[in-house]
């Protein structure tokens, strides 16, 4: 599709652009939170403990007297990194794995589509925990345990794709002409598979969000005092009578942000659908 064309369907749809929205306002407060955050997200004060929400302290005070919205624009910090990064990986091992697959056939598609569908056999959330659980807790392992996790749904969308481009007369003349494998690979099957991938990996990082949430709210993410949503929300679950904005701010945010994603995700699928456009036109 031309990328005008493509910018055009995406601009018309009322959802995807609340969807770019939040996505683009929370990468701004991201990267901008040394600069508006109002406080120190790590340093305490026990003076100012649980402060409900106030000239001082905008969205209150956690119960060791942090600031609540500091520590919410740093958790964005760490959400955003984590969507991007496990997709990344994600991507890269789902796009190989499911190119290989569908292009070899045989033996090499049987193999590597009997472990993606043991990993998709177990629980992702379980699978999470007990891959994180068996090492010791730290952001690098969050990132890799979502990506290693997610790929298995990357690969199976992909094998499908090429399963049904590779049969094709302009891949059929290319392997006539003495092409090959890494070439027909290269310039024929995955330019091909690229748009799907978009879409699924934007639809994976509300996903990947929502697991390191998981994974920080029972300890096993982000460790203290990194500021991380699902820590914050963990933090605050025993608060909820008397200060509940230390669960709810990040709470919400969490919300926001897998919202964001997701209406984007389903922007840009509209978008690069050909039926969906040949309808509209």
């Amino acid at each position: 599709m031309p990328a005008p064309l493509f910018w055009t369907r995406l601009a018309r749809d009322r959802w995807a652009r609340l969807g770019l929205a939040i996505v683009a306002t929370l990468a701004v407060l991201a990267l901008a939170a040394p600069l508006v955050a109002p406080g120190d997200p790590f340093r305490g004060n026990l003076t100012a403990s649980l402060r409900a929400p106030s000239g001082a302290f905008w969205l209150g005070s956690d119960a060791q007297g942090r600031d609540v919205l500091s520590r919410v624009l740093y958790g964005a910090r760490l959400s955003l990194a984590v969507g991007l990064i496990s997709q990344g990986i994600a991507m890269t091992l789902g796009v190989t794995l499911g190119l290989v697959a569908g292009y070899y056939g045989r033996w090499v598609e049987g193999v590597i589509m009997r472990v993606a569908d043991v990993t998709l056999a177990f629980p992702s959330l379980l699978l999470l925990i007990a891959i994180a659980a068996a090492v010791k807790p730290s952001l690098p392992v969050v990132f890799v345990v979502i990506g290693v996790v997610g790929w298995a749904g990357m690969a199976r969308l992909v094998r499908g794709q090429v399963l049904v481009v590779r049969g094709l007369e302009y891949v059929q003349a290319a392997r006539a002409l003495g092409a090959s494998d890494a070439r027909i690979i290269a310039r024929h099957l995955l330019p091909n598979v690229v748009a799907p991938v978009i879409v699924a990996a934007t639809l994976g990082v509300g996903g990947a969000i929502m697991a390191e949430a998981a994974l920080s709210f029972i300890g096993l993410g982000a460790q203290p005092p990194t500021p991380s949503w699902g820590a914050m929300v963990a933090e605050g679950r025993d608060l909820l009578r008397v200060a509940p904005w230390v669960s709810l701010v990040p709470g919400i945010a969490i919300g926001l942000t897998v919202l964001g994603t997701n209406l984007l995700g389903d922007g840009l699928r509209d978008a690069l659908d050909v039926r969906t456009r040949a309808k509209a036109a």
